[in-house]
């Protein structure tokens, strides 16, 4: 049965407390949002689903004078599952707004690359095969920040927490019969660390592909975009739109030392060079070339493979997708290329794939056939594995 869904939008604070307050006697319900983020640094929350068995209904976080302490209350009540879909967004919103991630949480989509779903899962597709359902996808591209919405938009909102409900039932089955909980729980461990969504100006370099090694290259490159990471948060704008990655890495190969030199950058408009930004730039490539050893970048070495493991790596593949296939996982969940090539080359490897429930499945045996005490053939269509002596 599914849930009643009223498509007028929770707006004032005593319907909240009291729907809240409805939701809190619950086992678990269902979260979704809806957000705008394309002119602005932190996301703009602008709907908020949740569903029961019993009601469906929606947020509107920004009508004027609502609190919303009892929704904060509700996502940090230890009593009630908070069930998403690639719930890594809607967390990040949630935890720039309160501080803390919902938990307890489960995401569907990491559930169903546990079950065998394939990698990164539609929606859509979840819905059709779990719950028997399919989306309207007419209210896809709706400005969510508009006011009003109409009766159908609100209702495409509040699809995704009904039939999400059906969804998580069809995956706890699974992972109950399976046996494979304790994998989802080691997939969450990420995304309900708080340190996950933490913006730190400082680390914004890693999200670079630098071109250079040079300490000084490095050293202006962390500080340049750790200027432009605050900058980016004080004003509330995309990072692009205060400098771009390309400018950056010019700034860092050019090291301009004034501002005439900085407007002559084909990356800098003469305007920021010229502006109070420019100066505030110079600052950040003087800090950069003046860094301690200590403290400048230290990009992943680059791993050198010995020559030679090429055919070994290609049968890791195979391998991978044999155990995947018969394990009913998806592959990516599992290990990615970099890592066979890591396993291919250390048996020691530090990499998921020869830790926990991973190792189980699958590293084990990469290890064996690596070492000759694991045999592939082909047998009609399937691939066999043969114990060897």
């Amino acid at each position: 049965m599914s849930p009643k869904r009223i498509t007028d939008l929770i707006d004032d604070s005593e319907t909240l407390a009291a729907f809240c307050a409805q939701m809190s006697g619950s086992s678990y319900i269902t979260v979704d949002t809806e957000f705008i983020r394309d002119r602005t640094y932190w996301p703009r929350l602008c709907l908020v689903q949740v569903a029961n068995h019993d009601l469906a209904r929606a947020v509107d976080p920004l009508a004027v004078d609502l609190d919303l302490t009892p929704l904060t209350e509700l996502l940090a009540n230890p009593k009630v599952i908070k069930v998403f879909h690639a719930a890594r967004q809607d967390v990040e919103i949630f935890v720039n707004q309160n501080s803390a991630v919902p938990t307890p949480m489960f995401d569907t989509q990491i559930a169903a690359m546990v079950c065998g779903f394939g990698d990164s899962v539609g929606y859509d597709r979840l819905v059709e095969k779990l719950a028997g359902a399919h989306i309207d996808k007419g209210s896809r591209f709706t400005d969510w920040s508009r006011r009003p919405l109409s009766d159908k938009q609100i209702g495409y909102a509040l699809d995704d927490v009904t039939h999400l409900l059906k969804v998580y039932e069809a995956l706890c089955g699974q992972l109950d019969q399976s046996n494979r909980a304790h994998w989802l729980e080691e997939e969450m461990a990420v995304l309900t660390d708080t340190a996950t969504y933490e913006q730190f100006p400082d680390d914004a370099w890693r999200r670079l592909k630098l071109r250079s090694r040079n300490s000084g290259y490095l050293g202006v490159a962390k500080e340049v975009a750790a200027w432009r990471e605050r900058e980016a948060q004080r004003r509330n704008m995309p990072r692009g739109h205060i400098l771009k990655d390309e400018a950056i890495q010019e700034l860092a190969a050019e090291m301009p030392e004034t501002v005439q030199n900085l407007s002559r950058l084909r990356a800098v408009s003469k305007g920021l060079a010229e502006g109070p930004g420019g100066q505030d730039l110079l600052t950040a490539i003087q800090s950069g070339k003046n860094l301690a050893a200590a403290d400048v970048p230290k990009p992943a070495a680059q791993v050198v493979l010995p020559r030679g493991l090429g055919p070994l790596i290609s049968l890791l593949k195979v391998l991978l997708k044999t155990k995947c296939d018969a394990h009913d996982v998806a592959q990516k969940l599992v290990a990615t290329v970099a890592d066979l090539e890591r396993i291919a080359a250390d048996d020691d490897a530090d990499v998921a794939a020869l830790k926990g429930w991973r190792r189980e499945i699958f590293g084990l045996d990469a290890l064996d056939l690596k070492h000759g005490r694991l045999a592939m053939t082909a047998k009609g269509k399937r691939v066999e594995l043969i114990k060897t002596p």
